[in-house]
């Protein structure tokens, strides 16, 4: 047990650390971007798509507080920021909260990120994230649902291409309600307090 905390807080360390040094939200240096802003005021709704275990729909989370999130498995910068973040947050919680909360990964590059590729992306994070995917039609759907915005730009490098996109961190009540939606980088700290006012919401 003291191994597995040492070495959760061994990555969270060196998360952060990368993010302070190679994290620069100008976008000026190449292949390093910036999140984009909301397409739409986000209004929340249910949905399905596709887990390594399978179908998976946000209303079979009915009872849990889920925090939502669009990104994709090479993102150079945004997405290890955000998930670091959010993973020292639920880390924080107590086991009993922790049974009563649910992380969705919803991948905006499904060409790149088969369900295998999710399930390890996530699993480096925190085990309980679960990384979804579906068609282009289904993912934007759920994008438009939640005003998420996401663009593919070709680059040099060995990739071919990055995909910019919002980058916000949707808390949604356990009636599923889409209660908060977090900025990109909102410290540890407020992304907890988040997820306990959600599952205090009465």
């Amino acid at each position: 047990m003291k191994k597995t905390l040492i070495a959760i807080i061994v990555i969270f360390t060196l998360l952060l650390v990368w993010a302070i040094v190679f994290w620069q939200p100008s976008g000026t240096q190449s292949g390093i971007h910036s999140p984009l802003g909301l397409a739409e005021a986000p209004r929340g709704g249910d949905f399905t798509l596709h887990s390594p275990s399978g179908p998976l729909a946000l209303h079979d989370l009915k009872g849990k507080v889920v925090l939502l999130y669009f990104g994709y498995t090479s993102c150079p910068d945004i997405c290890p920021t955000s998930l670091g973040f959010t993973s020292q947050a639920l880390a924080s919680l107590g086991k009993a909260e922790q049974e009563k909360v649910q992380m969705l990964f919803v991948t905006v590059d499904p060409e790149r990120d088969t369900l295998d590729k999710l399930k390890a992306y996530t699993a480096y994070f925190h085990p309980s994230i679960v990384g979804l995917s579906g068609t282009l039609e289904e993912i934007a759907k759920v994008t438009k649902l939640y005003g998420a915005s996401h663009a593919k730009q070709n680059t040099a490098s060995a990739g071919g291409y990055v995909v910019d996109h919002s980058s916000y961190t949707y808390v949604i009540a356990p009636d599923g309600s889409l209660f908060k939606a977090l900025d990109h980088g909102t410290p540890p700290a407020q992304v907890l307090e988040a997820i306990r006012a959600a599952l205090n919401k009465k």
